[in-house]
């Protein structure tokens, strides 16, 4: 999908997606995905399987016992949650790595994965949710990737995204969210994760939808997901504000939520301490 013409005229390069990833979408596309194709197309990718099976290895998706491969690993998370990690590690490779980047992967891996869960738990697409949930800092790596030096102190002085928005707009004519939403374009993902990875900071700040999205519960499932991240005592009020907006029961999405929230605090509690 061509990027917008308006950011073409910015000269701000959008990475290509990965031709791994490229054959993972077309797989995953079949109504009935092959298992075996798909396990054997991450362990293809030496660099990749190593990094899939390290990330789904964490306490966060709290396996019982160690997994020594991608069909192994496929078997105990399913192939949603395996390719979303596959997804995970294939966009984080096409940026130059980097300590300013850490923090924004180590987000997105967790919202990732509380958003697919909750989109799950609720009966909203929790492919969709996923994905959205992983791409929606990738706006800032775009502009680190394009200008490291100017971006990297924005980074560090920036209080809070809202405050971001408005250093990059000043210093490079755009955002990270219209970023971030052209690259999930141009990489194919579901229209509801794109204008959720392009409005989540309004909807993070004023708990306000914009009327514009048409399919509006990735965008709730976002509040949410950002809710547990940062303050879980304020779910209850993110919930009620809006779940309605979404056409959403708010006692369902709660339930949902909760739910959720118990699931990895649980893995979380059964890790094993650090040596």
């Amino acid at each position: 999908m061509p990027v917008d013409a308006q950011l073409r005229s910015l000269n701000i390069d959008i990475p290509a997606q990965p031709e791994s990833l490229v054959k993972l979408s077309l797989l995953l596309a079949d109504d009935e995905v092959n298992i075996q194709a798909l396990g054997g197309l991450i362990e293809s990718d030496m660099a990749l399987a190593s990094a899939v099976l390290k990330a789904v290895n964490s306490s966060l998706y709290g396996l019982a016992g160690r997994v020594q491969s991608v069909q192994q690993a496929i078997t105990f998370l399913g192939t949603r949650e395996v390719s979303a990690v596959t997804f995970e590690m294939g966009l984080k490779a096409v940026f130059p790595p980097a300590p300013e980047l850490e923090p924004v992967w180590e987000r997105a891996g967790v919202r990732g994965l509380l958003m697919g869960r909750i989109g799950t738990a609720i009966d909203v697409d929790p492919w969709a949710a996923h994905s959205a949930g992983l791409f929606e800092e990738c706006g800032k790596a775009v502009l680190y990737r394009h200008a490291a030096v100017r971006y990297r102190p924005m980074l560090k002085a920036a209080k809070d995204d809202e405050e971001l928005l408005f250093l990059e707009h000043q210093e490079f004519g755009v955002s990270h969210d219209a970023l971030g939403a052209a690259l999930c374009e141009s990489w194919g993902l579901a229209p509801a994760a794109v204008h959720s990875v392009r409005y989540h900071v309004i909807v993070n700040t004023t708990r306000e939808l914009p009327m514009q999205v048409q399919r509006r519960a990735i965008c709730a499932i976002s509040a949410l997901a950002n809710a547990l991240m940062a303050d879980p005592d304020t779910v209850d009020d993110v919930a009620r504000a809006v779940a309605p907006q979404a056409d959403m029961d708010v006692v369902m999405v709660l339930r949902g939520t909760r739910r959720v929230q118990e699931q990895i605090e649980a893995a979380v509690a059964r890790a094993p301490a650090a040596p």
